[in-house]
């Protein structure tokens, strides 16, 4: 695959894409949008120019915190009194979380909200930070940081959609399962995060 995926061509993309007010995605379960009120959320989906090549920039959560234990995720969290924008709250998380400095992102755009089975209305943001990066990680909510190449993740071959019934739940849902890379299994929002962003670049291995 041929793609001029530079990070002119990246913001390119998110501008074209982001409708402000658009549909959430429900990560493939209908039910989500019947939820009612949803609590707010952001995350940061970080890019790095590493090993000649886009990588995403994953954290694996303790075991320790409240929700998503050991699960791989994004930096980012709920919405804290008084911020006004996604970026806010990304960017603060991700300082908190892993000790990215807010000033090191480049932000390039947002991605469609994402409904969430545990009641978030998250909003990814994307940007670019310097790789290898002087991280400083939260000991109580991250248990590590690693990188996934971009293309890698595009590639069909490594993951599979299978339905899931979150407990307390009867009508089960399409979950994204990533194929263990570097010893780290992502599923889940992250995953269908990381796949709606790669949709947006137009990757021709897309859902």
């Amino acid at each position: 695959m041929s793609l001029p995926l530079t990070e002119e061509y990246i913001l390119q993309c998110l501008q074209e894409n982001y409708q402000p007010g658009g549909n959430a995605s429900t990560d493939g379960y209908a039910g989500l949008s019947e939820l009612g009120a949803l609590k707010c959320a952001a995350v940061l989906i970080p890019l790095a120019w590493y090993m000649d090549e886009w990588q995403l920039v994953f954290t694996r959560r303790t075991n320790t915190v409240e929700q998503h234990k050991g699960q791989v995720s994004f930096p980012g969290g709920g919405c804290d009194l008084g911020e006004s924008t996604p970026e806010a709250t990304a960017l603060r998380e991700a300082w908190e979380e892993i000790g990215l400095q807010p000033g090191d992102v480049r932000i390039l755009g947002r991605l469609a909200d994402l409904i969430t089975i545990t009641g978030y209305r998250v909003t990814p943001v994307a940007g670019v930070i310097p790789w290898p990066y002087r991280l400083q990680l939260e000991p109580a909510e991250v248990g590590r940081v690693f990188t996934i190449p971009l293309l890698w993740l595009a590639d069909r071959d490594n993951w599979d959609e299978q339905p899931f019934t979150p407990e307390g739940q009867q009508i089960p849902f399409p979950v994204i399962w990533y194929h263990p890379y570097d010893g780290e299994v992502l599923w889940g929002a992250t995953a269908r995060i990381t796949l709606n962003f790669l949709k947006v670049l137009k990757f021709q291995d897309k859902p």
